[in-house]
This record gives C-alpha cells, sequence and structure tokens, in this order.
C-alpha cells in the first residue's frame, strides 16, 4: 500500500469529529451552538474555507468553541518553518478542528484539544504533510481522579502506536503549555506532538484520529462529575482570576494562535479560545493551606498522574 495521504479523507474525518462533539456538549447542555461557516476569498492572503461552531451562555459551558478549518496559502508562515528551514516560502495546505471549553462552575476544569495536519510543496521537492495536535485540562479547583482519567485516557489513546509515544507526548506538553514568564504550567497537561511524521503518513494519521476519538471520553465524565457541585462568589473569582493565565499563555506563546495570525487567518475563530469573563489581580497569593493554593502546590506541578 503507498503512504499517499487523502486530503478529503482527513477533511471528512475532521468535520465529522466536530458534529460528534459538539453533540456530545448539547446532550448535557441544551443551549444551541451558533454555526459561523465563513469563507476566504482568492484575493485574501489565505483561501479556503471553515465552519465555526459557539456556545456562549450556556447554563453548563458559559462558552464553548469548536472550529474547523481548511486553507491553502502561497508561503508558509515563520512559526511553521522554525524547525524546517528548508520549507522556508514553501506553498502550504493546513487542516484542523480545535476546540475550548470554558464551563461555568469553577469546579469544572477548561479543556483544549485540536487536531491538525500541513502539507508543503517547496519547488522541485516532493510534498511534505506533518500533524500535530493533543489535549490537555486546565482546572481552577483540582481533583487528583480528574487529573487520572484524563491521562489515563490520553495514554489508551497512544497505545495502539507505540510505547514510547505516551510518556513523550507527556512530557512536551508540560514544556509547551507552560507560561515561561511566569514560570508556571497552564494546567494539569496532556499530551502534545507537532511535526509529527515519524510512522508514516497512514499511520500517523491513524494516530491522530486515535486521539481525536478519545477526546469525549477523557473530558465529558469530568464535566458531569463536577458541573453542579455548589460554588459561591469565592471560587468564582477565582476561576476569573486563573482565566487570566490561559489569555496569557494564548496571546503569548501559542504556536497556533501565532501561526493563524501570522498567515492572515480569521481573526474570529483563530480567538475562540478566549473565555468570556476574566480578570487579573496584582501580585496574588492564595491563603496557606486553601484549595487555591492547592491548586499551584499540587496540581500545577508536571507530575506523572498514571
Amino acid at each position: 500500500m503507498t503512504d499517499e495521504f487523502d486530503i478529503s479523507a482527513a477533511r471528512s474525518y475532521l468535520t465529522g469529529l466536530q458534529q460528534r462533539i459538539t453533540s456530545a456538549l448539547n446532550a448535557i447542555d441544551d443551549t444551541p451552538f451558533i454555526v459561523d461557516a465563513w469563507r476566504k476569498e482568492a484575493h485574501e492572503p489565505l483561501q479556503g474555507n471553515g465552519i465555526t461552531m459557539m456556545m456562549e451562555g450556556g447554563a453548563v459551558f458559559e462558552r464553548a468553541g469548536c472550529g474547523f478549518s481548511h486553507v491553502t496559502g502561497p508561503k508558509l508562515p515563520p512559526s511553521a518553518t522554525s524547525h524546517r528551514p528548508e520549507l522556508s516560502g514553501a506553498p502550504f495546505e493546513a487542516m484542523g478542528m480545535s476546540l475550548v471549553f470554558h464551563p461555568r462552575n469553577p469546579y469544572a476544569p477548561t479543556v483544549h484539544m485540536n487536531v491538525r495536519m500541513i502539507a508543503a510543496k517547496p519547488e522541485g521537492l516532493a510534498a511534505v504533510a506533518w500533524f500535530g495536535g493533543g489535549m490537555d485540562l486546565t482546572p481552577y479547583y483540582g481533583f487528583d481522579e480528574d487529573a487520572v482519567h484524563f491521562h489515563q485516557t490520553c495514554k489508551s489513546s497512544l497505545a495502539p502506536f507505540g510505547e514510547d509515544l505516551h510518556p513523550r507526548f507527556k512530557a512536551w506538553c508540560d514544556t509547551y503549555f507552560c507560561n515561561k514568564h511566569r514560570q508556571e504550567q497552564r494546567g494539569v497537561g496532556g499530551i502534545f506532538f507537532d511535526d509529527f511524521s515519524e510512522l508514516g503518513m497512514q499511520q500517523s494519521f491513524a494516530m491522530l484520529q486515535s486521539v481525536g476519538d478519545s477526546f469525549i471520553t477523557s473530558y465529558m465524565p469530568i464535566v458531569e462529575r463536577r458541573k453542579d457541585l455548589p460554588y459561591g462568589q469565592r471560587e468564582r473569582d477565582f476561576q476569573l482570576y486563573r482565566r487570566g493565565r490561559y489569555v496569557e499563555f494564548n496571546l503569548v506563546w501559542d504556536r497556533g494562535t501565532h501561526f493563524g495570525l501570522q498567515s492572515g487567518g480569521r481573526t474570529e475563530s483563530i480567538l475562540l479560545s478566549m473565555p468570556p469573563l476574566v480578570s487579573w489581580s496584582y501580585n496574588h497569593q492564595s491563603l496557606p493551606g486553601s484549595p487555591e493554593e492547592q491548586l499551584l502546590s499540587h496540581f500545577l506541578v508536571p507530575k506523572d498522574w498514571v
């Protein structure tokens, strides 16, 4: 069997995954999604189309964005070629599905997941394609059982493709999802991979699908456990404060955000990860021994959860 990559199969998978995940959200929060089908015209820096689905003001999810995009461009942006200088300036095709869900209840964690691929065709060279993605969990109030469940599901999704993948991708996630300017993890981690093609086109895509397919199992049971826990203004204030750290990472460090903005992508879709409400507090200090302090001392520390 030849190891050629089928772009149409990838598109079909990603749009189907978007529908499955948004349907799972509607099963516990029947707030309708706004469906925004968009297209970038030929005169713009990128050409292509996508579907952005947004739920705002829901009973369970304060804001939930789930977007699919498929674009082509004449020149790879710098963020995509920092590790592949030989592809600098090559025309490209990029496709992916990404999501960020911000629950209303402070005891329910924010989650991020994306699966994507990029193909480039340098002049005079064979086409090159690679894959990226992963998922990570960002609690505001931590629960060991939630972190263990999330990490175990991630590990199981990678197991058929090599026992070495999970420890590599878990460590990569811990390194990547870190607010380096604060020397602070964004959350409890998960898995992350980028520029990945070492299994060959078919198997690398199969691995991508396994990761995408595991998302509902990894996250929805956690939301079901936490969405109805009682909370007060203290917990809400802390949630909004910690969301500020999420915004900082997405704007300062996230390669996907940089790629989209540098390449002339659609700003509304690129920034769907932003929480609806957020706050900052100067030199915030949590009380020793409090649940808020435990988030930093116990949960926002890289560790082997499984």
